[in-house]
């Protein structure tokens, strides 16, 4: 499998001649092609970073074969595209592309105090990569490779280091990091590699269009 980081949280996945995009939201920009050639598309939930529905119906309209599977909120938001888009939850399971996907995660984590939390699933994908969404959910299996949120107005630091070690991948890279100028990179950049020194993993930063082969 081929991991190719877009901009911000949208992450490529290749096998077999098969594509599957996750998130490819607003900070992704169109010149990236983020959907070009992709066979089912997994979006977290619905905020604008990892969604923009004009994108993806201009996408499925392109591709007739083209399907979804996301959150409730945004199949609620495409429910006129019919069965292309499917809702999925905590624990569902499926197929689809060639990769078997198991979603894990409930909801996006705490903005404002009195607001409720909007629904998030998280993806893990052939059992080897893990797309959290916005959310530090720990899957009940292994993780190898763990799409690591950088930077997010609903995190911290010290919950950078808390999450890595509660999943212990055997590697991690950056998603996330779209709202940081050159400086908040460097910071960021320090703590994802000083979290994975202290695992003794691989934890690492990739630029937008980076590509890695996954063992």
């Amino acid at each position: 499998m081929r991991l190719t980081k877009l901009g911000h949280a949208c992450v490529r996945l290749q096998k077999d001649d098969r594509t599957l995009v996750i998130d490819p939201g607003a900070f992704t920009p169109e010149e990236d092609e983020p959907l070009a050639g992709a066979d089912a598309v997994l979006i977290t939930h619905e905020h604008v970073d990892h969604f923009v529905p004009d994108r993806i119906r201009k996408a499925m309209a392109e591709n007739p074969a083209l399907e979804v599977w996301t959150s409730r909120v945004v199949a609620q938001t495409l429910a006129d595209l019919g069965g292309r888009v499917h809702e999925v939850g905590h624990e569902d399971t499926f197929t689809v592309a060639g990769f078997d996907v198991h979603v894990y995660g409930e909801s996006h984590e705490i903005l404002h105090p009195d607001v409720p939390p909007i629904p998030n699933t998280g993806f893990l994908i052939d059992g080897e990569v893990f797309h959290p969404g916005d959310a530090l959910t720990v899957p009940s299996e292994p993780v190898r490779t763990l799409c690591l949120p950088g930077n997010a107005p609903w995190m911290k630091v010290p919950e950078l280091y808390q999450y890595t070690r509660e999943v212990r991948p055997e590697r991690a890279f950056v998603v996330h990091d779209g709202l940081l100028n050159d400086n908040g990179l460097g910071v960021m950049i320090k703590h994802v590699e000083a979290a994975g020194e202290e695992l003794g993993k691989d934890f690492r930063r990739l630029t937008p269009g980076e590509s890695v082969d996954l063992g």
